[in-house]
């Protein structure tokens, strides 16, 4: 395409695009499919990579940049930024009223009601309809520079949207996650051995303060807007309520829930409706707030302290309930951690009756000091979770009880490990353990494991819970007849699986060791063990000093290997693996560093990458002369990062590694690519 035509169809798509994203966050009323969407965004995001120098800051394909290389700068805000005061009670709302009134010499105030958001404060500034920046409130008069993530959130426009924008407009809201959003992010953070979150707005907070912007905009934040801070060049409106209906025709979103109401009758009887509505928002909220509507009363009222007289906050009481602890009984996770659950007395809280609680991992109930018959305090954390506030000490009873690690997998018997230093405890007997099963099989067969093509998720999930499968072993078994009777298989697909099967039996031992699933042994350790060892028999009886001879492997991951072997359950499934035929050449080093442009080099590989799998890249790194490695030590020189890099990132700034994103990678390998 030319580039006139190009810059004329790059305009018509980013104006096409700002519309739709007007019409789904701010009019909740979308025009379009998903799918249409995001055939615009991937045709305009084309466009501009055949024709760079089109590319403007502000176009819907930049929202996301790279990661910041150092803290958050001070922002000073134009107008501070100041808090409210509450109201617990309604005689503190009537009391509020009557003040307000008294100030004003009016029979009565007609006032904007909206839910108050469980979130962040934040104000964002537009100069000449354009973002130019955003910050936290920080202490009020002045917080920290997050407009690189801000950016990233996609409610959030770019620019503002008509032709009637202010020359400066500095607007406030509050940052939130949805309960939708909290939950599938910390299925992600599980899935990758990451810490999870306790509600949802700890989360939107650890998500609004990442260094890399692609982190927050992974995990689906949102903002309502519900104020101005200043203004230049805008014809302000008379009343709060014509304020909000004005951000919204700029294309700022607000909250669907902002009602006027009259006197203080009306903002209580909102109070109650908000309340009855208040699980099924799709966000926490933690009360209400009430604001005189009229701006010119506004100015009359004026403020006391570091909060404004016109405004009050109404909240919610707390949702704490007290019951007592009958049993403290252990859970076993997908990835064998333990998980101490209070069996409680049912109690009623927050709306839901709840009688087991989560107490994370044996760090949190010894510091709370939870015994079986305490009396304890309940509430639902974020109105969804339940958990344990504290004990109630002055109730303890004699024969109360202290919890104990149990020795053994309640589920599986196999011994349970706890390493100096971590809060969690873990089951060793990864390939036998019922709780671990579907997640030992998946891993067992992934394509960097033993490459059992055909053998996918639910698959697995067929033949565990038929009985079929118990542990690794059991799969060399199968047989075509059994399997083409199962769903959504029939007789080629079975026999293309116990012929993925059977080629999979020769491997080699890095691939088998990865396999097994040792916990923190990842590809590259399985391969220093192997090199270091030469064969598996070695490796069976080596004592954790002689396996900390191995490079890069510590105290840490040699006691987890030792653990593994020591487990006889462990022990028998690799035996009757081998005797299913599993075998690889032994005696011999699998692999001998390369020559390259990253000879000595220790680089660790973390996020997702554009250009190429984690994988590929690994193996690049490698045939490069580097040693490529799982996790970020005081031996890593350098850390590549794509997006979502997780805590990686973080101990290698920690450490002072060097850090390179996915371009800077590739040239390092003397490979083209973006820029």
């Amino acid at each position: 395409m030319a580039a006139r035509d190009a810059a004329k169809r790059i305009d018509e798509l980013r104006r096409q695009i700002e519309h739709h994203n007007y019409r789904y966050y701010v009019l909740d009323d979308p025009e379009v499919s998903d799918a249409r969407y995001d055939a615009l965004m991937r045709e305009l995001r084309d466009l501009e990579d055949a024709h760079p120098d089109l590319v403007v800051p502000d176009s819907p394909t930049q929202r996301v940049g790279g990661a910041l290389s150092r803290e958050f700068a001070e922002v000073v805000h134009a107008v501070p930024m100041l808090s409210l005061d509450n109201a617990f009670s309604e005689q503190d709302v009537v009391d509020f009223d009557r003040r307000a009134r008294e100030r004003l010499d009016v029979a009565a105030i007609a006032y904007s009601a909206e839910p108050k958001i469980d979130g962040l404060a934040i104000s964002v500034r537009y100069e000449g309809g354009r973002l130019v920046q955003a910050a936290t409130r920080g202490d009020g008069a002045k917080g920290e520079d997050v407009t690189a993530n801000v950016r990233a959130i996609r409610s959030v426009p770019l620019h503002l949207v008509g032709a009637t924008a202010p020359g400066v407009l500095e607007v406030r809201g509050e940052v939130f996650m949805t309960r939708r959003s909290f939950t599938e992010l910390n299925r992600r953070q599980e899935e990758q051995g990451e810490k999870t979150f306790a509600n949802p707005r700890n989360a939107a907070a650890g998500s609004l303060r990442q260094l890399d912007p692609r982190i927050t905009a992974s995990r689906s934040l949102d903002l309502f807007f519900y104020g101005i801070g200043a203004a230049e060049g805008w014809h302000m409106p008379r009343r709060h309520s014509e304020v909000l209906a004005a951000l919204r025709e700029l294309g700022l979103r607000t909250c669907p829930e902002i009602d006027v109401v009259d006197g203080v009758q009306g903002c209580l009887a909102y109070y109650e409706r908000i309340g009855r509505r208040r699980d099924s928002l799709g966000y926490d909220i933690d009360g209400v707030v009430y604001k005189v509507d009229r701006l010119d009363w506004q100015r009359d009222l004026g403020f006391v302290a570091r909060a404004p007289r016109w405004a009050v906050a109404h909240k919610f009481p707390a949702q704490e309930e007290t019951t007592t602890v009958r049993d403290v009984e252990f859970q076993v996770g997908r990835t064998g951690a333990l998980t101490p659950v209070a069996r409680l007395e049912p109690v009623f809280v927050g709306g839901v009756t709840v009688s087991n609680v989560t107490l994370h991992n044996m760090d949190d109930l010894e510091r709370k000091d939870v015994r079986i018959g305490d009396t304890v305090v309940v509430r639902r954390a974020g109105d969804v979770i339940p958990e344990v506030v504290r004990v109630v000490p002055e109730l303890r009873p004699k024969h109360a009880r202290v919890v104990e690690l149990p020795k053994r997998c309640p589920v599986c018997g196999s011994h349970v490990t706890r390493t100096a230093g971590e809060a969690v405890a873990r089951c060793t007997g990864g390939l036998v353990c019922p709780a671990q099963r579907r997640e030992a099989l998946r891993h067992f067969a992934s394509r960097r494991a033993m490459d059992i093509e055909g053998l996918g998720d639910k698959l697995v999930e067929q033949l565990v819970d038929a009985g079929r499968v118990e542990t690794p072993a059991d799969l060399y078994a199968l047989e075509e007849d059994e399997l083409a009777g199962l769903e959504r298989m029939g007789p080629k697909s079975a026999a293309n699986l116990v012929e993925a099967l059977e080629r999979s039996k020769q491997t080699t031992l890095p691939r088998f060791l990865f396999a097994l699933g040792i916990r923190d042994v990842g590809e590259a350790t399985a391969l220093a063990l192997a090199e270091h060892f030469g064969g598996l028999e070695l490796l069976l009886d080596a004592t954790v000093e002689e396996i900390q001879q191995v490079r890069d492997v510590g105290p840490v991951v040699a006691a987890h290997v030792r653990d593994f072997f020591d487990e006889p359950h462990n022990r028998k499934v690799v035996t009757a693996l081998r005797k299913a035929g599993v075998r690889w050449p032994e005696g011999t080093r699998t692999h001998a560093p390369a020559e390259g442009p990253l000879t000595g080099e220790v680089v660790v590989i973390t996020g997702t990458l554009e250009s190429m799998t984690r994988d590929e890249a690994r193996d690049a790194a490698r045939a490069a002369g580097a040693t490529v490695t799982d996790s970020v030590s005081r031996k890593t020189t350098l850390l590549v990062t794509g997006t979502e890099p997780g805590s990686k990132l973080q101990k290698a700034r920690e450490l002072g590694v060097r850090i390179v994103e996915e371009p800077g990678f590739l040239r390092l390998l003397g490979r083209p690519g973006r820029s």
